[in-house]
């Protein structure tokens, strides 16, 4: 049984393999999002106690909760490395398993999110009630707005290894995903230290 082999032609020309560009390109870009991120936190933590007449973040976080939904998505990070073990020793059918559960698990802390904010919206915190609310739901929905591309990622990944147009080289492989997939974790870890832990 033959092996069908894939090269890439910038191998040949002397230039650097694609598969190295496009993880040069992964790096760059999440570079980019660190200053997206890092000036969403900085506005937040200059706009923490000014809550004017609306509630305060002692009064509405539940820290027990939010922890849970944390521990979900840090989880999320082990599973995705189980994926992508799976995919180098090219257990595609495990491979597929553990990126549907990553997803799954980020689901679950989106789900989880979107309660937290129907809670603190009943409590009277809007993104218009004050600098604090208006800092606290841009920087805590940009973040879940990365996590819902990444669970878009995993599925469609795991879609793709059906039919067989999963490539080492290809445009968005498992070590990509999972470079993303590993960046938002970390991020949130950071958002949940300074918004949560530290205002309460």
């Amino acid at each position: 049984m033959s092996t069908i082999t894939y090269s890439d032609p910038a191998e040949h020309a002397g230039h650097p393999p694609l598969s190295h560009v496009r993880k040069v390109a992964m790096w760059a870009f999440l570079g980019s999002e660190c200053l997206f991120f890092g000036s969403l936190i900085s506005t937040f933590l200059l706009y923490r106690n000014r809550t004017g007449d609306g509630p305060t973040a002692a009064d509405i976080f539940d820290v027990p909760f939010t922890s849970i939904s944390s521990f979900i998505l840090l989880m999320s990070s082990l599973t995705m490395v189980l994926g992508h073990y799976a995919s180098e020793r090219k257990d595609f059918r495990r491979m597929r398993v553990w990126l549907l559960a990553t997803a799954l698990l980020g689901m679950t802390f989106l789900a989880g999110q979107v309660f937290e904010f129907t809670e603190f919206v009943e409590h009277g915190l809007t993104v218009t009630t004050s600098p604090f609310g208006s800092s606290f739901f841009v920087l805590t929905s940009f973040h879940g707005g990365h996590v819902a591309i990444g669970v878009i990622m995993l599925l469609a990944t795991a879609f793709m290894s059906f039919g067989g147009k999963l490539r080492p080289d290809g445009g968005m492989n498992i070590e990509l995903v999972a470079l993303y997939w590993h960046f938002v974790d970390i991020v949130w870890i950071v958002i949940f230290t300074v918004v949560y832990l530290l205002q309460v």
